[in-house]
């Protein structure tokens, strides 16, 4: 009689590699096909990895240079600059979960109930994180400069000229964030193409005066200007530690981790977690241009947000 094998065979998809399959796709989708196109316009090319609790602080320099002109043998005069920093929070872990009863996946299948529900939820991660950082653009920047122009082409041009004087030993490549309503006339009356990242609306190139980034987030007849180059992301890395005591797939930064589909069998419940802590700044505040759109009808935005930041370990 020919024996009959039993154990799973070599190579055979299982449920467990399925899940994983699912996993991987979700932090490549937020990684690679979203957070990175909205790093891309930001210009932020440092990504810094944080722990859990490190305080941010905004920097904000002040001196003045001496003459160079030197005679021989003479003192050189000291150029003296002092940097005081002020606290502004901690960088935290954001945690999310969801759940879905075994009646709804009874009522609606098992993929409209945690599957579909998992895309719905990293939409909404990426939500939470735009959030914060046109919280802290519309914010108040300690040290910014000021601007103002007669409607908003000139307004922006005061803006550019600003910035090509505080980057002026940099390639500087401006990004103006405003109100989509302060926009809207140009958009109605030019040829304009706008571009989607991370779910925000932007433009290139916007009047030769570089890129704008529209929410309505932004206080309507203000804006916020800054050079790419002085944006940085901070982040709590998902990898290591807490991902292997909650389960977490993460990316390969560890920006984002999730645990998809486990089981609460005391809730009759199939649950997902999504872990992430990522915190855009700026690390120049007088490199920062807070402008006033001239004629504009000024509206209520979100609360404001603190300063820009370096970091500094408690």
């Amino acid at each position: 009689m020919a024996t009959v094998n039993t154990t799973a065979e070599t190579n055979l998809i299982t449920a467990e590699k399925m899940k994983k399959i699912r996993e991987v796709d979700f932090v490549n989708q937020f990684q690679h096909k979203s957070l990175a196109k909205l790093i891309e316009v930001l210009g932020a090319t440092r990504k810094i990895p944080m722990m859990e609790g490190t305080t941010l602080y905004y920097y904000t320099t002040t001196g003045e240079l001496q003459d160079g002109n030197v005679a021989e043998g003479e003192i050189i005069p000291l150029s003296e600059y002092k940097t005081e920093k002020t606290p502004i929070g901690e960088i935290t872990l954001k945690k999310w979960r969801k759940a879905a009863s075994a009646e709804a996946i009874k009522k609606s299948g098992y993929t409209a109930a945690v599957r579909d529900t998992d895309a719905a939820l990293l939409r909404d991660v990426q939500v939470s994180t735009r959030k914060d950082l046109f919280d802290f653009m519309n914010g108040t920047i300690t040290n910014s400069t000021p601007v103002s122009g007669d409607g908003l082409q000139a307004a922006l041009a005061a803006a550019w000229g600003q910035l090509q004087v505080k980057f002026e030993d940099d390639t500087t490549q401006p990004v103006h964030f405003l109100n989509p309503l302060d926009v809207s006339d140009y958009l109605g009356k030019a040829s304009i193409t706008t571009q989607t990242a991370f779910g925000m609306n932007y433009i290139e190139d916007f009047l030769g005066l570089g890129t704008v980034v529209m929410s309505s987030r932004i206080t309507q007849g203000t804006f916020v200007s800054t050079a790419k180059e002085n944006f940085i992301m901070y982040y709590l890395t998902m990898n290591g530690d807490v991902a292997n005591a909650f389960g977490l797939t993460a990316d390969d930064l560890g920006l984002i981790g999730i645990n998809s589909g486990y089981r609460n069998e005391e809730r009759a419940q199939i649950e997902s977690l999504v872990m992430s802590g990522i915190q855009f700044l700026v690390e120049y505040a007088e490199g920062v241009v807070k402008g006033t759109i001239g004629g504009a009808s000024p509206a209520t935005a979100s609360e404001p947000a603190a300063a820009s930041a370096k970091t500094a370990s408690k």
